[in-house]
């Protein structure tokens, strides 16, 4: 970004099933806006319940607890300017709404993963034992997942390519005044090389850029 150009800060928020591409999607989007200098950070739901909200559990009560610490820090994030990138599960319609209120700029994208795919993708084999009854209050097996009403975006990740998914909300953020138009005017995005996290966890044996989101095996 050039010297003085600033934008104003907004709130990516990713949600959906487990393993349905919400990490690998916003560990994505986040290289992506680095290699463009934008200011971002990134609030991982995996890595923020080892952290600011270690001690809590998955009951309705603790889930919500977990989304208003993530939307709190994501709130103060977005007011200094910063793009704010969410991938949480967040399961409950309310809660997110209640993030919605809170941060003001806010972008509600679903990531939208077939189950039986998202099935395929978990190697941590979470689903299996969920499946089984070895794991109770597992959204989308024994917890539900409320899906968005009117979200922003539907990435279908089942259906799309990872960089795909990433440039339709490049796309957006730039319809929206989030990102400065110039940076989408070219045919090709500038994208920085696949990391070796993301190759191993695309199965790319070498990453590249085209890495298809339905090959993922993470486990968000």
């Amino acid at each position: 970004m050039k010297k003085g150009t600033r934008t104003p800060g907004v709130t990516i928020w990713l949600t959906g099933l487990p393993s349905a591409g919400k990490s690998t999607i916003a560990v994505r989007l986040a290289e992506v806006l680095t290699a463009w200098n934008m200011p971002v950070e990134l609030l991982d739901g995996d890595e923020i319940r080892e952290r600011l909200s270690k001690g809590l559990g998955f009951s309705r009560q603790d889930r919500d607890e977990n989304i208003r610490r993530i939307s709190y820090v994501s709130r103060l994030l977005t007011k200094h300017g910063v793009i704010s990138i969410v991938a949480a599960i967040s399961p409950y319609r309310a809660t997110r709404d209640e993030a919605r209120a809170e941060i003001g700029r806010f972008i509600e994208v679903h990531v939208n993963c077939d189950l039986s795919e998202c099935v395929r993708r978990d190697v941590k084999g979470l689903y299996k034992k969920a499946l089984a009854g070895q794991i109770t209050q597992f959204t989308g097996i024994s917890d539900p997942y409320e899906e968005p009403l009117k979200p922003e975006m539907v990435l279908n990740t089942h259906a799309e390519r990872l960089d795909e998914s990433v440039g339709k909300v490049l796309e957006t953020l730039s319809l929206m005044g989030y990102v400065p138009a110039h940076y989408l005017n070219a045919a090709t995005t500038p994208r920085p090389a696949m990391s070796e996290e993301m190759a191993a966890s695309t199965g790319s044996g070498g990453g590249t850029a085209g890495a298809g989101v339905s090959g993922l095996v993470a486990s968000e």
